[in-house]
């Protein structure tokens, strides 16, 4: 678990990291580089799930050997699935990554919502939704490792 006291906006008691895959971990359905790594990291202190459509079918193959726990979406409401995901997990000590149109539901639901901007872009209803945005998924990672950033930006 991460928990983090910042001031003037709340207390954040974090024990799961949901994201997407594509256009969130990988661009073109290849994993970017960092991101492993930073997986690694992470994992001892939350529970991390990518929930993706796998649009390219590369998800299962970039990701073997993470410490993640893959869902592949049906085609059909992947936003509602996505946001279903979040809520059964918890929203309260839940952090939700993502870019697309189709995460904007699951980073609203979520505790803390981080929208990254990779070579895909992000839809603009998805950066509405967002607690946070950033221009890359290392640093959004790197939020939740160094979480005095999170208290930078979102402290009043």
């Amino acid at each position: 678990m991460i928990k983090i006291d910042i001031p003037g906006y709340r207390v954040l008691q974090l024990e799961h990291l949901v994201m997407d895959y594509n256009g969130t971990l990988a661009v073109d359905g290849g994993l970017e580089g960092g991101v492993r790594e930073a997986l690694e990291g992470l994992s001892s202190q939350l529970t991390i799930h990518v929930i993706t459509a796998d649009t390219f079918g590369l998800a299962a193959g970039q990701l073997k050997d993470s410490p993640v726990q893959l869902s592949i979406l049906p085609p059909g409401h992947q936003d509602v699935a996505k946001r279903d995901y979040v809520n059964r997990l918890g929203c309260a000590g839940t952090v939700a990554v993502g870019n697309g149109r189709n995460d904007r539901l699951m980073l609203k639901a979520a505790e803390l919502g981080i929208a990254v901007i990779l070579r895909e872009g992000a839809a603009a209803e998805t950066l509405a939704a967002a607690d946070i945005v950033c221009v890359g998924i290392v640093p959004a990672l790197e939020l939740l490792s160094h979480p005095l950033r999170l208290t930078a930006t979102l402290r009043s």
